[in-house]
This record gives C-alpha cells, sequence and structure tokens, in this order.
C-alpha cells in the first residue's frame, strides 16, 4: 500500500526547521483559549492603559478680531509664574443698553453724569479766574511816602518840643501790600540823646484780609507776652486794643511802653510810645501812663483822618 505525499510548503514562505538543539528566536504564540479574560490593570503583561482624550482648546473670548485678509497677530501673553508681568489691554467694557430698544435711560444717566463733570470744571474755572471773590477793603486809606511828616503825633510835642532832625523812616508799594513806617526821638531839650522814642506803621493789605491774624496777635497780646495789659478801644476803626506795660519805680528807673493798634477794613495801624528811665535821667517829671494812653489815642484818630482820601 502506498503511502500518501507529504503536502508541500508554500513557495513564498520557506519554513525554519527547528532542531532541539537550536530554539527559534521567535516562540511561537501560545494559543489563546476561546473567550479570553483581559487581565488587571497594572498586572504584569497586560498592556498599559489608553491615553485620555484630550480637551479641546477653550476659545479665548478676548483675543483681538482679526481683519478680513489679514492675518491674527500673536499677541503677547505674560511669563508664567510672574505676577508683575505686563497684562493685555482688553479695551473698556461695552456696557449693554438698557431694554426696550433705545436705552434712554441708559442715555440719560450718561448725559445726567456728563452734566455734571461739566458744570463741575465750570465752577472751577470761575473760581480759578475770579478768585474767592474777595476785594480788598482799604475804605480809602492810602500809605504817606512820609510817615513821620504825614503823621499826626502833636500830643507829644508839648512834652517834648524838640524834633528829631534824622528820624528812620521808610515805605513800600507792591501789588500785594502798601506800607509806610516812622521812628523817630522825643526830647524835651536839644540833645543828641533821646527821652522818648514813638514808631508808626500804616499797612494797606491788598490781596488778604488781615482780620484773624490782627484779632489774635494784639488781642492775646497778654497771653504770650508776661506783664501787659490789653485795653479794647472803641470808637477807632474796625477795632483797636491798646497794650500796655509799665516797670517804673517812682521816677528813677523801670521803663512806659505803650502801643495803640487799629485795623479799619484791610488796613492796620500802629502807634507805639516808649520811655526808658534811669537815676542819669535829667528829667524828674516824665509823663505817666495813663497821659501817654490818651496821647496815643488822640493822635491816632487824627492820623487815620488825615490819610484817608
Amino acid at each position: 500500500m502506498s503511502t500518501p505525499p507529504e503536502a508541500s510548503q508554500p513557495s513564498d514562505q520557506p519554513g525554519i526547521p527547528e532542531t532541539p538543539e537550536t530554539p527559534s528566536a521567535y516562540p511561537h504564540p501560545k494559543p489563546q483559549s476561546p473567550n479570553p479574560q483581559p487581565a488587571a490593570p497594572g498586572a504584569p503583561g497586560s498592556d498599559p492603559p489608553p491615553a485620555p482624550a484630550p480637551t479641546p482648546a477653550q476659545p479665548n473670548f478676548y483675543a483681538q478680531p482679526t481683519l478680513v485678509g489679514q492675518p491674527a497677530q500673536p499677541q503677547p501673553q505674560p511669563q508664567p509664574g510672574n505676577p508683575y508681568a505686563a497684562q493685555p489691554y482688553y479695551g473698556p467694557v461695552p456696557v449693554p443698553a438698557a431694554p426696550g430698544g433705545g436705552g434712554g435711560a441708559g442715555r440719560a444717566v450718561l448725559w445726567a453724569v456728563v452734566g455734571a463733570v461739566v458744570a463741575s470744571a465750570a465752577w472751577a474755572g470761575g473760581v480759578f479766574l475770579l478768585g474767592r471773590g474777595d476785594s480788598a477793603d482799604l475804605r480809602g486809606y492810602s500809605t504817606p511816602s512820609n510817615l513821620c511828616t504825614g503823621a499826626d503825633y502833636s500830643s507829644f510835642k508839648d512834652e517834648y518840643p524838640d524834633d528829631d532832625s534824622s528820624p528812620l523812616r521808610n515805605s513800600l508799594k507792591s501789588d500785594a501790600l502798601d506800607e509806610s513806617y516812622c521812628s523817630l526821638s522825643l526830647k524835651k531839650t536839644p540833645s543828641s540823646y533821646g527821652d522818648a522814642y514813638l514808631t508808626m506803621q500804616m499797612d494797606l493789605h491788598k490781596k488778604t484780609d488781615p482780620a484773624a491774624e490782627f484779632t489774635a496777635l494784639w488781642k492775646n497780646y497778654r497771653k504770650s507776652h508776661s506783664g501787659y495789659d490789653v485795653e479794647i478801644v472803641k470808637g477807632i476803626g474796625d477795632e483797636a486794643y491798646l497794650v500796655s506795660n509799665d516797670t517804673t519805680s517812682g521816677t528813677t528807673s523801670g521803663s512806659i511802653y505803650a502801643t495803640l493798634a487799629v485795623r479799619d477794613g484791610w488796613m492796620t495801624y500802629t502807634m507805639g510810645f516808649t520811655e526808658y528811665r534811669t537815676t542819669y535821667d535829667s528829667d524828674t517829671s516824665p509823663p505817666d501812663l495813663s497821659e501817654v494812653r490818651d496821647w496815643l489815642k488822640s493822635d491816632t484818630k487824627s492820623t487815620l483822618e488825615q490819610t484817608k482820601d
């Protein structure tokens, strides 16, 4: 009985003989069972889990629109982790119109705000151009160029008849202040030394009202100068204060000081008398303080009348 012929190998897949001495470099896989069970995740020999599907990029609602036919320009982005990097400017956020189609309420609010801003600007401009609305209240006074001849001090000449041949005087004229000053010696007999001294000063304040500072200085004079008396004088200007101090002991030592300060509107005037007494003085009958006070009041009234237009 003849044996059947052996099946021939396909010509395109030549067989690879295997011998026990030479194992195959590519071992054949083991046959799989009809219903294979999936291996537990992470178990040896199991396939790695599939990677999650990529999340689609979120659209950038603040990106600038591109023009038709022109490529989009790359926008600068801040460096990660740098909180001080410059942030892109997205422009003002548009305010939606009020419901109803016309946006009338929104426009009304907008015009109200614009009107308030314009009114405030106009008010500020008016204040800047016109100032506070104050004007210098000079009451018709003018400062003499030489107050030594323009002021009246005749009440003292009966006691001190000798005139000072070289009094000290000066004057100032400016946009903010006009000032005139005089200081002279009072003498009983012709002498190179004065027996007493008289000072006078008139100021016209043309830019600022001196009332508050004038009152603070003269009404409260004794608070900053110990031993002085302050008398409120009525009937001269808007306000007047007579400040005095007497430290004489009989007629041999000490001094007499008295100053009358007057404010009339924005004009201020002061007239002051000072006398020093020593044992070497030849004057044995100097005036007392009450006489000096009366002389200051009388001559101040006269001087203010003379310097008014």
